[in-house]
């Protein structure tokens, strides 16, 4: 099974993809989508969607998991963010995967734990989990948070 993980988010969007075998789990492929910020939001929306659903073809998926939105204190933020997640749940829908939706402390807990953990203790799980992998940020390392996430809630 090859599942897909997205970190959705307007600056720079991360992604993962790990294969699981019974009850082992190994990577695939990750990295991150930038989007500059003087682009006007729709075309933002669009790099996310064209380089998101590149990926996807890329690859032969059974499944996607996506990070829910988490309350921000600025408003605005918080609906960027949820149109970013959008577009992520449009590109992985319109390619016909099953996609499920995780809380970030849910993700923390499954990876480390503990729903408080920092991203740095995420990041030190996965070479444990995911041995020699090669992270292109922290966006990516936590978008292979949530594909873990969704493969252990999945037996």
């Amino acid at each position: 099974m090859l599942i897909l993980g997205i970190d959705p988010s307007l600056s720079c969007t991360g992604w993962g993809i790990i294969a699981k075998v019974g009850n082992r789990l190994s990577h695939i492929a990750n990295g991150q989508i930038k989007t500059d910020p003087k682009m006007p939001l729709a075309e933002r929306l669009v790099v996310i969607d064209r380089e998101l659903a590149a990926v996807i073809a890329a690859h032969t998926l059974d499944a996607a998991a996506v990070e829910e939105v988490f309350a921000n204190t600025n408003a605005q933020s918080t609906l960027k963010l949820g149109q970013a997640r959008g577009v992520c749940l449009l590109a992985a829908a319109r390619a016909g995967l099953p996609v499920s939706e995780y809380a970030a402390r849910l993700v923390k807990k499954a990876i480390v734990g503990t729903g408080a953990a920092e991203k740095a203790q995420i990041q030190a799980m996965l070479g444990v989990l995911l041995p020699g992998v090669k992270l292109a940020g922290a966006d990516a390392a936590d978008a292979l948070a949530v594909a873990i996430t969704h493969a252990s809630m999945t037996r």
